[in-house]
């Protein structure tokens, strides 16, 4: 179905909360330079025995930064997807320009979601009933709620049109700005509050990636390599995703609102692809893969040859990069535009990962600039354009951005420049 074109859904304003940094700016000047965010796992206790021993995590955020949580309400919404949603999004719409009255609220959808949740609110829960005997906190179960991270988005924000925690694994933020533009599309609302957050550095989370053997594990007497050369998507060397943590916000509106409201965006979402592999439950099917990327570029009424650079994907294991690359290449007919793969510099944050390479990708248009994949060692099987040497000048009109989840939820998105 082809919708308006007033009803196309542009970026409005974004913010991220990533292991590169808390503060916007910061973290892209970090992308820019090629630092990683990656370093030693210490947001618990280790045991010799337990087998990660890094991961990316967010710096310590000031409870300064939080004005609108008072310290009651930071005591109650103590998991740090709550912390992380909603202090991205309250700065996503600052930058956005649009404030939400009693007017506009009933037009404002909220699509926020995570892949993890609060998964760390059961642990403290259990804990405290194996240890001490004690019931869980009344906050317990609705800070493991990954619903209630929209939920707490739009009593913040006061948005009252539909609301929605799509789950789709990795695919999680791209996924839920995808859900926000039908949204708009379908005129159920004029604005969408979108994105995602995951704090996924608790035990049995990171233990169990390891056991799936999809988590980074040091080659055999390489254990003291430095964690920051770890992450190493496409590179012939790659050992696995490095957790990590962190959340994106996006806020979409519709063409029409942008410019009744004077909005400036400098982004639209043009064009999406969502598919099913049916196929396994973490291992991507190629063909699959590629319908999604091909049917983003036939929404978005764009060739293959109109893309100037890819957001890959790229977790940095060895089947996942390899199929994403054949679809690539099976799209691109062989020549690849550049390729960033921005959790070389981040990790894997899960569900949160997509949508914070999406405003890396929108900030690198603006900019002029594909984000560099640092640890880069070519791999002979897959030739590509990795963008290794730093930061790149490129003017960017098309950019394709690629997400796929656990359970074979496969996005992909053509972000358009505005001129």
């Amino acid at each position: 179905m082809r919708f308006s074109e007033g009803k196309k859904a542009v970026v409005a304003g974004y913010d991220a909360i990533s292991p590169l940094g808390c503060d916007l700016p910061e973290q892209w000047r970090n992308a820019l330079a090629g630092r990683s965010g990656i370093g030693p796992l210490t947001r618990f206790p280790l045991r010799d025995d337990f087998p990660v021993r890094i991961a990316g995590q967010v710096p310590e955020i000031d409870h300064l930064d939080y004005p609108f949580l008072t310290p009651r309400h930071r005591a109650a919404w103590h998991s740090p997807v709550f912390r992380y949603g909603m202090l991205s999004m309250v700065r996503a719409l600052e930058r956005s320009g649009i404030v939400i009255d009693a007017g506009l609220a009933p037009r404002v959808a909220v699509t926020y979601s995570s892949a993890v949740g609060g998964i760390d609110a059961v642990l403290v829960a259990d804990r405290r009933w194996q240890a001490e005997r004690k019931l869980p906190h009344p906050y317990a179960n609705p800070n493991s709620c990954i619903n209630m991270i929209g939920g707490k988005i739009a009593m913040l924000t006061g948005a009252r049109g539909p609301i929605l925690s799509t789950i789709t694994a990795c695919a999680t933020g791209l996924t839920s700005m995808l859900v926000g533009a039908m949204l708009l599309a379908q005129d159920r609302a004029d604005v969408a509050l979108c994105g995602a957050v995951d704090c996924a550095l608790v035990e049995p989370i990171l233990a169990g990636f390891h056991t799936m053997n999809g988590a980074f594990h040091p080659k055999q007497g390489q254990e003291d390599e430095p964690p920051a050369r770890a992450s190493r998507p496409f590179s012939v060397d790659r050992r696995g995703f490095v957790v990590s943590e962190g959340a994106g916000a996006v806020v979409l509106a519709t063409k029409e609102f942008a410019t009744a409201h004077g909005l400036h965006p400098t982004a639209e979402l043009a064009g999406w692809g969502m598919t099913s592999d049916a196929h396994h439950f973490v291992m991507p099917a190629e063909d699959t893969v590629r319908q999604c990327m091909l049917d983003a570029l036939r929404d978005a009424g764009v060739a293959a040859g109109d893309i100037a650079a890819i957001n890959a994907h790229a977790t940095s294991t060895r089947a996942g990069d390899r199929i994403e690359f054949d679809a690539l290449r099976a799209v691109f007919a062989g020549t690849l535009p550049p390729v960033s793969a921005n959790k070389s510099l981040l990790g894997h944050a899960m569900g949160a990962s997509s949508a914070i390479e999406t405003i890396l990708a929108l900030r690198g248009m603006e900019e002029n600039v594909v984000l560099p994949t640092i640890n880069y060692r070519p791999d002979p099987e897959m030739e590509l354009d990795c963008v290794a040497e730093g930061a790149r000048v490129l003017v960017q009109e098309h950019v394709l951005k690629n997400a796929f989840g656990f359970g074979g939820c496969n996005a992909c998105a053509v972000l358009r420049k505005i001129a």
